[in-house]
């Protein structure tokens, strides 16, 4: 669409029929420490719009705060259709409002990109969304970042019902994230960053940033991340004079012992993009270090990415096309991992000395830094990751019409599927909930489970018309895998899509089924050798008589089915 009416923004800088050269940012036209408030950005972006054909503002669908998502698009050719022969670059501002560097930065980079003062990509389109977390955004103040050095005033880190949007792309509870799925889904990014600033530590850079884990990528282009594409863009900052370092990824310590990688799993912004062969950068400043600065390498680290990208798109999008031929059926899939301690990278590290000293409050030891004692010494990082977990991958998954909330989300991650045409009988291998823990406290209004584990086995099981086949030879396969896989860390079963099966529907009353337990007991020699076992081998289950009947209840034709029972089947060939 096409905005017709200039801001008012730019009515004082900007005369009838002329344009000036530079169209400062409300940013720009401060002291350096403060940050656009959401109406100036938006508005800024319309007067964009309007007065160069290679800039296009798009209003897709609503969030939580009942305003749009936005998307300014950038491309060099005036064609703003995502299906042509180009590199797609996401850039994601605000999904911390509190963090509003790349929402300024961005602001400053598509005007530079209109107006050619900085190098224009020919293959290459920048897609910005403004604001992702509107309703955090607005909800303006100059507190709630406590230990951070500006800008004057920000929003809030939670969305219009409070929840943290960077821990919403697999679960799917805000409108937000519906409506980025459906945008990201449409642009299919080749590469995609994420814009913060970061807590923790104490040291000398003012950028640092996470890098997804490459494994997660797969091998050929998650190689091509690690050792070609994201070292090129170190380069480049290095060359422009701005220090670059891993996300610190220490907390109430000193970095000066080493750190590991930050573990993006699908729950988060690059986690979940690499889910579809993106490659993916959360871009992290330091949070005392003056916001000036902080938004200056923002905008230095995105020039660079659109450099590198417009550098090698053929070759990005080749990998990305051929990833998915890595996830043939019967081949294994990795679906937990943890940090290879084994391989270690050491860092030329800039920081600052910690010490310890009374606190004035408690009296106690507190940590500091001593600004007044940098230092640069090689420490270790734990940049690499091994898998601890597989599954192998099915033919594709049965869903039962039932599930329609699984279906949704299935649908907005542009995942294929057919519907069973008539009832009928189909050989499944079926998990059951074998274990899992559960998280004492709610997190991101859920109370998560973990340490899942299943029970498989095989069967025939009928199927209704209109139930689902998900065949997994498809774009989607991973994120496939990650969510229909109960052990999976972020699974739908692990965000408690299923909870109701763990609940039981039936049961019995023990004066009656005392009869009952006796007479199954009376014909079934292998169910009652099996429970005199049990009674010599378990003294509590020997001395509990509830507990025994429930056992033979539970070992019976009266226990019900779908108690535990997994709801979505495999088909393995």
């Amino acid at each position: 669409m096409r905005f017709l009416n200039i801001s008012l923004l730019f009515f004082s800088i900007v005369s009838f029929g002329q344009k000036l050269p530079n169209y400062p940012t409300p940013f720009e036209k401060g002291n350096g420490n403060q940050s656009t408030t959401y109406d100036e950005c938006i508005a800024y972006y319309k007067a964009l719009d309007a007065n160069f054909e290679s800039i296009q503002l798009f209003e897709k669908d609503k969030t939580d705060s009942g305003k749009p998502l936005h998307i300014v698009v950038f491309s060099e050719n005036k064609n703003f259709n995502f299906q042509q022969n180009k590199a797609k670059i996401l850039v994601n501002n605000g999904i911390h409002p509190g963090e509003p560097d790349g929402i300024d930065a961005s602001m400053q980079l598509l005007r530079d990109l209109a107006t050619q003062k900085t190098k224009v990509p020919k293959n290459t389109m920048v897609i910005v969304i403004p604001v992702y977390n509107i309703g955090g955004m607005l909800n303006r103040n100059s507190t709630s970042r406590a230990n951070q050095n500006g800008p004057e005033e920000y929003g809030f880190r939670g969305n219009a019902r409070n929840y943290d949007l960077n821990r919403d792309f697999i679960k799917s509870d805000t409108k937000n994230a519906r409506s980025f799925q459906q945008l990201f889904h449409e642009i299919n990014p080749d590469v995609f960053l994420d814009n913060h600033v970061s807590n923790g530590a104490d040291y000398q850079y003012t950028f640092t940033c996470i890098a997804t884990q490459h494994e997660r990528l797969g091998s050929a282009l998650g190689n091509y991340f690690n050792t070609e594409f994201f070292p090129n863009i170190v380069n480049d900052m290095n060359r422009k004079k701005i220090d670059i370092t891993p996300y610190v990824n220490v907390h109430s310590t000193t970095p000066d012992k080493g750190f590991e990688q930050f573990t993006d799993t699908p729950r988060y912004a690059t986690g979940y993009t690499t889910l579809f062969n993106t490659l993916g950068f959360v871009p992290e400043t330091h949070m005392l270090k003056p916001f000036k600065e902080r938004v200056k390498v923002t905008y230095e680290f995105m020039v660079s990415v659109i450099s590198a990208t417009e550098e090698n798109w053929k070759k990005i999008k080749t990998l990305r096309n051929e990833n998915t031929k890595e996830l043939g059926i019967g081949k294994l899939y990795p679906i937990d991992w943890e940090v290879d301690s084994t391989k270690v990278l050491y860092l030329d590290f800039k920081g600052f000395e910690g010490k310890m000293k009374p606190s004035a409050i408690s009296g106690k030891d507190r940590l500091y830094y001593d600004r007044d004692k940098p230092f640069f010494k090689k420490i270790p990082f734990y940049g690499n990751h091994k898998p601890t977990q597989f599954v192998s991958i099915p033919k594709s998954y049965v869903i039962p019409q039932s599930q329609w909330q699984v279906i949704d989300l299935l649908k907005l991650n542009t995942v294929q599927f057919t519907t069973i045409l008539n009832d009928t009988l189909i050989e499944v291998e079926l998990y059951k909930i074998a274990s899992f823990e559960t998280s004492k406290s709610p997190y991101e209004g859920h109370y998560l489970h973990y340490n899942t584990k299943v029970k498989a086995t095989s069967k025939k099981i009928k199927f209704f018309r209109g139930d689902y086949l998900v065949s997994t030879q498809q774009s989607g396969v991973k994120y496939l895998l990650e969510t229909l896989e109960p052990e999976a860390v972020d699974s739908y079963f692990n965000w408690n899509f299923f909870d109701v099966i763990l609940q039981q529907k039936e049961y019995f009353s023990a004066y009656v089924f005392e009869d009952v337990a006796k007479e199954l007991l009376d014909k079934n020699t292998t169910l009652k050798t099996e429970f005199e076992a049990k009674k010599q081998a378990d003294k509590t289950f020997l001395e509990n008589g509830n507990v025994q009947l429930d056992w033979i209840y539970k070992h019976s034709e009266y226990y019900e089915n779908s108690h535990l029972q997994y709801p979505i089947y495999r088909i393995i060939r």
